[in-house]
């Protein structure tokens, strides 16, 4: 299914400085006729979320779109204060990211009730009139479990990241659950995790105590670059790179730094360019507010990249990535100009 929804009034340059001063990590434009959207942001610490805004602020440069980015830090009353004081303001569309249903949910209900378009992504927004981005988390999932099983032949004890709520943790950890009934030699011997402004060192002493009691462990399953991070951080720490290998998600700069570092455990991600991601969801944000045509749900596919076809391809960049792996970009998805 596609969606259409006609151009709207722009809220004004008055209403976008309100905003800014509420918080906004932005300034906008004073073209009246540009395109405002908000971007309401519930998670913004670590170099996914750095990465996936740099690449949404360059792709409302390219299309003039006046752009507030409102960063709520993890705090999920101040998300739906944001949300809810975009609407106030009248944007001519609002962009989501991350967060759970039960804080978005009011906001994205009162917008779509003003006929401001919602784009969301990574988060449930509870209302079947929002427009979805996501990656395939299922995918992704499988892509680097089989990755797992293949190199430990469904034989090991595995520590597992993951923190309910979450809505792309979720989908990956559905995929997890049919890959332990799948293959009976995996054995899930704790469960650890932490999602906050400090991801990797909370989560890199869970793993670090869980190694400890469970010495038998041989992989990491961390559907997450920061929980990865913190794998490969506790690994370091204990000096078990050599007998545990860490499986992770998602992929940046400073990931793939870890990622190929000499004798690095972490042997596979499988991720989307989230500078990409970044892109499509302004497009799509764009095309709803320009009474353009953009489909109801977008799923952007990822690929598998495991350590040594990094190393081979020399790639130490995004932006080398994207070069040797080019199905990571994706302009063809919700095309806008």
């Amino acid at each position: 299914m596609t969606h259409r929804t006609p151009a709207l009034v722009l809220g004004g340059v008055a209403a976008a400085g309100a905003l800014l001063l509420a918080g906004c990590a932005s300034t906008p434009t004073t073209d009246d006729d540009a395109v405002s959207i908000a971007l309401v942001r519930q998670l913004s610490s670590g170099d996914y979320f750095e990465q996936w805004l740099t690449g949404a602020r360059a792709e409302a440069d390219r299309l003039g779109v006046d752009l507030d980015v409102l960063e709520a830090n993890g705090d999920d009353a101040q998300q739906a204060t944001y949300l809810e004081s975009a609407v106030t303001q009248g944007f001519d569309a609002i962009a989501i990211s991350h967060g759970f249903t039960e804080t978005v949910q009011p906001g994205v209900a009162d917008a779509l009730a003003a006929d401001i378009p919602v784009v969301t992504f990574d988060v449930d927004s509870g209302e079947d009139g929002a427009i979805t981005v996501a990656q395939s988390d299922q995918q992704l999932a499988t892509l680097v479990l089989d990755q797992l099983v293949e190199d430990t032949a469904g034989e090991a004890q595995v520590i597992y990241a993951y923190v309910a709520g979450f809505a792309p943790l979720d989908r990956r950890d559905e995929v997890w659950q049919e890959v332990l009934a799948d293959n009976p030699g995996l054995e899930q011997v704790a469960q650890v995790g932490s999602v906050s402004e400090s991801t990797a060192a909370e989560t890199a002493a869970q793993v670090s105590a869980a190694l400890q009691a469970n010495r038998g462990t041989t992989a990491i399953f961390a559907p997450y670059d920061e929980f990865a991070k913190g794998a490969v951080l506790a690994l370091q720490e204990l000096g078990l790179e050599d007998e545990v290998q860490v499986y992770g998600a998602d992929i940046s700069t400073a990931d793939i730094e870890v990622i190929t570092a000499d004798g690095s455990p972490w042997v596979a991600t499988a991720a989307t360019d989230p500078a990409n991601v970044g892109a499509v969801t302004i497009r799509a944000a764009y095309l709803a507010a320009t009474g353009g045509e953009v489909d109801d749900t977008i799923e952007i596919t990822p690929a598998l990249l495991t350590r040594d076809a990094l190393l081979e391809a020399g790639v130490t960049t995004i932006q080398e990535l994207t070069e040797a792996f080019p199905e990571l970009s994706t302009p063809d998805i919700a095309p806008a100009d």
